[in-house]
């Protein structure tokens, strides 16, 4: 049986500037159901969707709720529809409570005040309909996890009784049990008949969640197909034009593996426990696990950040006592960090001098000649920008990310720590970034890569270390299976091994 959609959109068209960046998309959203979004970034989802929320008013075309046309002109008139959009930058007062956020201008009153009481209870049946109980409906949104305030920004979208939730992005910045959770929640509003337009570069979770999956490229449309219909190869090569296969590139010719850059012997801290690693010149060594397996803190001890407490570092075959990020570059260390925004950038700071942060800091008598050399990096990088003078916080994730690389790469490191580093950018920016990795170990750099995407951590490593409990599990071979990775990371080939 056929059911019809809550909300159309046909032949919508959208420009800025007299340049069109919608080029007549269509799409349908069925009560339901989950209906996936793809392409590469600068595709046209994120315009599309604020079309959707009434952030941006369409040029063309028409969009019809329950058979209607509407034409919203602000979020509030969508939300008032029953249209409401999970943005990546949650719209949350972190100083007020759950409650107060979810009922933000809509606080229910007694005699003229605002019934707190009623508020809090409303809230809390919300979030028991979607199955949550570890969120207090009185507690600060200031103090909840990512992950928390994605939920209840899902909760303010219910209290309007939204029949429609488009959500961007809505994992980027999560933890995998956290990714779970939102997973559970979002079948749960799939099952109560919500429509979701879900925007992921996680391909696995567009095929596990959603029914429909739509492709855009370069504002316009590409295919929308059941995703029975689908394989992630077909869908890989419908978004950037080029087959799986390319994503992971070989070695470049010419790589050598060299002598052992990177030697910990007994590693440990507060986090980790008996770590022995090599990692050599020119050779990119994976590091993988479950989240909280420790990959994260191994990388950080080798950086400095949360140094090692016992056992020995050796850097270049010398003994080095590494207790400080500075002494880290000093020493050619170069760590990119999971969370590019809090830790690896300067928002407001343009292009240029977040290339430079790094070198301002720790080689200041460098600035003038790396500042040169800035502008090679961005071209090989294949920056996307307005020029150098661009704050960064008006780029997308992969050139954000790619600004990240240029600022370690104006230090010249010999060994390069990458913890998550295609972490929420579009699948033609990940390519981006092993291609760099190719290049980097040709130039006999040692790369410890961190990742939780499996296929990534197989189809670039020369080797496999697996993390679990603060300690290497074991050492796999290149190419190894993702059941094979697993098994180490969950203890079931040791627990087999017993039984």
């Amino acid at each position: 049986m056929n059911i019809a959609p809550v909300l159309s959109v046909t032949g919508i068209r959208k420009q800025f500037f007299g340049n069109e960046v919608l080029h007549g998309i269509s799409l349908d959203l069925v009560p339901g159901t989950v209906h996936g979004l793809v392409g590469e970034n600068g595709a046209g989802k994120s315009t599309l969707m604020k079309i959707v929320a009434g952030v941006y008013r369409r040029d063309a075309g028409d969009m019809r709720l329950d058979g209607a046309s509407v034409d919203f002109a602000h979020p509030v008139e969508a939300a008032a529809a029953g249209v409401a959009t999970v943005f990546q930058e949650f719209n949350l007062l972190p100083d007020r409570s759950v409650a107060q956020n979810v009922f933000l201008g809509r606080e229910p009153r007694r005699r003229g005040l605002i019934d707190t009481a009623a508020m809090r209870r409303a809230t809390a049946e919300l979030l028991d309909d979607l199955g949550i109980d570890g969120i207090d409906p009185g507690a600060q949104v200031g103090s909840l996890t990512v992950a928390e305030q994605q939920i209840v920004e899902i909760v303010k979208a219910l209290s309007i009784d939204a029949r429609v939730i488009s959500m961007d992005e809505p994992t980027a910045a999560l933890a995998d049990h956290e990714v779970a959770i939102l997973a559970r929640v979002i079948r749960r509003l799939r099952d109560r008949g919500v429509a979701i337009l879900y925007v992921s570069h996680r391909l696995k979770e567009i095929f596990e969640l959603c029914d429909t999956i739509t492709v855009m490229k370069d504002g316009a449309l590409v295919s929308s197909d059941p995703v029975g219909a689908l394989d992630q190869p077909t869908l890989v090569r419908r978004m950037v034009g080029r087959p799986i296969s390319a994503f992971f590139p070989d070695p470049e010719p010419g790589t050598e593996t060299g002598e052992v850059v990177v030697q910990v012997r007994g590693g440990g801290n507060t986090q980790l426990d008996g770590i022995d690693l090599d990692v050599r010149a020119g050779e990119v060594v994976g590091l993988s696990g479950l989240q909280g397996s420790g990959r994260t803190e191994l990388v950080e001890a080798v950086f400095g950040a949360a140094p090692f407490t016992r056992g020995t570092l050796k850097i270049a075959g010398a003994v080095r006592a590494v207790r400080s990020p500075r002494q880290a570059v000093r020493l050619g260390i170069a760590l990119v960090t999971e969370d590019r925004k809090r830790t690896g950038l300067a928002l407001n700071q343009s292009i240029l001098d977040n290339a430079l942060l790094a070198i301002r800091s720790v080689f200041p008598r460098r600035t003038r000649a790396e500042r040169a050399r800035v502008p090679g990096m961005f071209e090989a990088l294949e920056l996307v920008s307005r020029g150098p003078q661009q704050e960064v916080q008006a780029l997308s994730g992969g050139n954000q990310q790619k600004v990240v690389l240029a600022k370690w790469l104006a230090t010249e490191p010999r060994v390069v720590l990458l913890d998550e580093p295609t972490r929420g950018i579009d699948v033609g920016a990940k390519v981006a970034v092993y291609r760099l990795i190719r290049e980097l170990a040709k130039r006999g750099v040692a790369i410890l890569l961190v990742s939780s995407e499996l296929p990534e951590v197989i189809g670039m490593a020369d080797r496999i270390l697996v993390m679990r409990d603060g300690r290497i599990a074991g050492e796999l071979p290149a190419g190894s299976s993702e059941e094979t990775v697993l098994a180490l990371a969950t203890g079931a080939v040791s627990e087999r091994g017993a039984a």
